[in-house]
């Protein structure tokens, strides 16, 4: 498996400019604070968790708030440009090319090549930027981790994993059981 790197640059950051030029090449290029990260494509039980969850959260989203399927930028400042798996928004905050207002959550799902990413990087890029809530998805295990944002830092709300039934309150209610979430559909 090919792991995430970071593309060296000499001089300046990166910027959201930048990161417009590169090729379509099956990678996904993102930008966490002027730092570019390469990830190969995903693997078919990770897709298969992000299609199961977006069903879930598509069929239990309120009006004024919309899910949507990676790739879609969240451009929250000049040098970051990122691609959470899942994402709530508010109706408002959709432009034409990407997302640039707050989350209300985002949802990253594990795998080899983005695991320290996912739980070190973009969990605190998220925190940081004020995204709301911020679920981990693990196919693995399988498992979640719902964490919420409270006076500028995660806490842990809900946790599950393998049958577990877990209702999780933000931004919307939703039930999720962890294994259903990686089997394939019927």
């Amino acid at each position: 498996m090919v792991a995430m790197t970071a593309m060296p640059r000499t001089g300046e950051e990166w910027t959201v400019d930048d990161l417009d030029q590169l090729p379509d090449d099956g990678l996904q290029y993102e930008l966490l604070d002027g730092l570019l990260l390469v990830t190969p494509a995903p693997i078919p039980v990770h897709q298969r968790a992000i299609g199961n969850l977006y069903l879930l959260l598509r069929a239990a989203c309120p009006a004024g708030l919309e899910v949507f399927l990676s790739p879609l930028d969240w451009r929250p400042d000049p040098r970051t440009s990122l691609q959470p798996d899942l994402v709530v928004v508010r109706n408002e905050d959709v432009g034409a090319k990407n997302v640039t207002g707050p989350l209300v959550l985002a949802v990253e799902v594990l795998s080899p090549s983005t695991r320290r990413k996912d739980l070190l990087l973009k969990r605190s890029k998220y925190e940081e930027a004020g995204v709301a809530s911020y679920w981990v998805i693990d196919p693995e295990e399988p498992s979640i981790l719902a964490l919420d944002l409270v006076r500028g830092s995660y806490v842990t709300t809900a946790r599950a994993s393998g049958e577990q039934r877990v209702v999780l309150k933000e931004p919307f209610e939703v039930e999720v059981v962890p294994a259903e979430l990686v089997e394939p559909a019927p």
